[in-house]
């Protein structure tokens, strides 16, 4: 048997290695149980693969994001097993890994009820027990159609072969342009056929080396995402390299689900979604009205420190203003249908930078104006398909607090450093201090891009030295700008870890020529200026969303709706409380006296549950020595402070944005 070198990669180590011929991967890797597939050549490969002589090998350990995926495909195939086990007349959809976990979505006479998910659950730790094989088999369109015939949802997606991936999500884990496999599940000790799967892999050699999973929830999902499409019931999992993974995975999820904005929007009466007014249409209560308030007239302060100008601009707009931005050509889905009228088609807007295009038109400009930034708050509209919408984090009508800046190609990079500054400064004032920023560049094969290839050129490197001098992550997203430029975005993460897509900042030379904006330049020329697009919140609503989450509904006092409630301890303790409660309303400040009938431990309760900074509590005691007594969040409470020096204590606590 003749001699294999192979080449060993692992991280900047590499070991050169004389095997035999027919040496699987596996045996490259024996006693390693932590490794579940390799990568030849940059392509992953079962660890049954037999490596070549001259072949690079890479270990892929079970806890990396793609031996994640291989767990997690893994544990969808067992399900999909178990749900047709259980469920025979069960007809196939797609089952990819997705983040933290996976999915298999079904077609079922009747939805999964939650006995049946145990069921299921508790099949799979049958099947995983039992140590069924996991194995690669080669067929042609022609055979897997034959031997697929009763699976109408895996036809078609032989048929969409190398087309697959943007026809569904997840269909890149069953269908490439290559060769067509299949896994067959196969018995350990008999090696017969346990179940099968239109599959390109890699998968883990054994269900054994499944070690955690656990079954989340289900629901409904249209095949392919079209609503045109049959709607299947898709199944949610996760699984872990370990119980301990597991286990802390499902108590984040429990501290997520706490924190839920929708979840605390209503518990605190700060927005609903009114189904008489449409999916993703939200309304905000007083409370919520005073929050976002809060936040609106704080960065509107920032911004006219920094010379802003205000403008505002209409909801609705001729369909022609979006053609010669170029929107409507490459955003048209993302927009809803036009209405007619007076002979012409509007649209609602979907963006705000060509009307703030018309602005810089509306008159000539001198280069003595640039940087001219334009800042608005601007209601947009965007028809996201219900399967999406969310909450206030993914809406169809929202606020942009939305800015463009007009400056000279000499002013772009330093107006994009201090703008990323600002940008930055301004959200830790919100109280998120953990960032990434993510660079969005151009994919140079595909034509949804337009511009010229030096403009993107100078407006990418323009953007990444702004990003360098930060000092933070800068993470590359090849494919990911827009259409009419690259972008950066500031990725923040919350209390509990989580990262949410922030601001983003865009350069962008097409939009100008489009328009024909020009400035007078120092020797009387007409130039185009370079247009940057900003949005810090991305949206208002969406950002409220995600500071209730971050603070789990407990807002800094300067945010809270209520910053304190009086509780007197009997009925003769609430005039001297209301009249604290004046004394602090005229420094500005949210005060609210609890005179209702019930009891005081029952008020506290309430007030605890509404999440309110200070609860002013008063006696006897108190009112005869002119004092009140502050009890806070955790329960603490600290007795005996003068009127005037409580008042004085909120307020600085309030102008310093500080937690309690």
């Amino acid at each position: 048997m003749s001699d294999v070198r192979v080449i060993i990669q692992r991280d900047s180590e590499r070991e050169e290695r004389v095997v035999t011929t027919g040496t699987t991967a596996a045996e490259l890797f024996a006693g390693e149980r932590t490794i579940v597939a390799a990568r030849v050549a940059g392509e992953l490969k079962d660890l049954a693969y037999e490596v070549k002589d001259g072949e690079e090998v890479e270990p892929v350990e079970i806890s990396s994001e793609d031996g994640l995926n291989i767990l997690r495909h893994s544990t969808a195939h067992v399900m999909a097993q178990a749900v047709q086990e259980l469920h025979p007349e069960a007809k196939l959809g797609i089952g990819p890994p997705v983040r933290d976990g996976f999915y298999y979505d079904f077609d079922v006479e009747k939805p999964f009820t939650p006995e049946d998910l145990k069921a299921i659950e508790k099949k799979m730790q049958e099947i995983q027990k039992r140590g069924q094989r996991f194995s690669r088999r080669v067929t042609t369109d022609e055979a897997a159609r034959v031997e697929l015939a009763d699976e109408p949802y895996k036809l078609e997606l032989i048929g969409l072969k190398g087309n697959a991936a943007q026809a569904a999500d997840g269909a890149d884990a069953e269908v490439g342009s290559g060769e067509l496999t299949i896994y067959d599940n196969l018995d350990a000790k008999t090696g017969e056929l346990c179940w099968k799967d239109l599959c390109r892999g890699p998968h883990l050699p054994t269900t054994r080396n499944i070690p955690a999973f656990k079954l989340m929830r289900s629901g409904g999902a249209y095949w392919r995402g079209s609503e045109k499409n049959p709607m299947l019931q898709r199944i949610y999992g996760t699984a872990w390299p370990t119980k301990d993974e597991l286990k802390a995975h499902l108590d984040f999820l429990a501290e997520a689900e706490k924190r839920d904005h929708r979840k605390l929007g209503a518990e605190l009466d700060l927005f609903s979604i009114p189904e008489e007014l449409g999916s993703g249409l939200a309304v905000f209560h007083p409370k919520g009205g005073i929050v976002r308030r809060e936040m609106e007239a704080y960065s509107r302060k920032k911004h006219e420190d920094a010379d802003y100008e205000f403008v505002n601009t209409p909801h609705i707009s001729k369909e022609e203003l979006f053609v010669t931005s170029g929107h409507l050509p490459h955003y048209g889905d993302g927009m809803f249908p036009p209405v007619e009228f007076d002979g012409q088609n509007y649209r609602l807007k979907a963006m705000n930078c060509p009307m703030h295009n018309l602005i810089f038109k509306a008159r000539g400009r001198s280069y003595r104006e640039l940087p001219l930034r334009l800042f608005e708050f601007g209601t947009v509209y965007r028809y996201e398909k219900s399967g999406v919408v969310h909450g206030l984090t993914r809406a169809r009508g929202f606020t942009q607090d939305d800015s463009h800046i007009y400056c000279t190609k000499e002013q772009m990079p330093q107006e994009l450093d201090s703008l990323l500054t600002f940008v930055l400064d301004l959200l830790r004032d919100y109280g998120l201090d953990d960032f990434e920023l993510e660079l969005s560049t151009r994919d140079p094969e595909s034509d949804k891009f337009i511009g010229s290839d030096e403009a993107w050129e100078e407006a990418t490197d323009a953007l990444r030295l702004a990003a360098e001098k930060q000092g933070l992550p800068l993470v590359p997203d090849p494919g990911g700008a827009a259409f009419y430029g690259p972008k950066i975005s500031v990725q923040a993460k919350d209390a509990i870890g989580r990262s949410w897509q922030m601001s983003t900042i865009q350069v962008d030379f097409n939009q100008p020529e489009r328009f024909g904006l020009e400035y007078t330049s120092t020797d009387g020329s007409k130039q185009q200026p370079v247009m940057i697009h900003r949005a810090l919140f991305g949206s208002i609503e969406r950002f409220f969303a995600v500071l209730l989450e971050h603070y789990a509904g407990a807002f800094p006092a300067w945010l809270a709706p209520v910053q304190a409630v009086g509780i007197p301890i009997g009925d003769a303790h609430i005039p001297y409380l209301q009249e604290f409660a004046a004394e602090a309303k005229k420094k500005g400040l949210r005060v609210e006296v609890d005179a209702s009938s019930d009891r005081m431990q029952k008020k506290i309760r309430n007030q605890q549950k509404q999440k309110v900074p200070f609860m002013i509590i008063v006696g006897d005691d108190d009112m005869n020595a002119g004092t009140v007594s502050f009890r806070y969040r955790d329960g603490s409470q600290e007795n005996g402070i003068p009127r005037d020096e409580a008042i004085a204590k909120i307020e600085k606590v309030v102008a310093e944005r500080a937690q309690v």
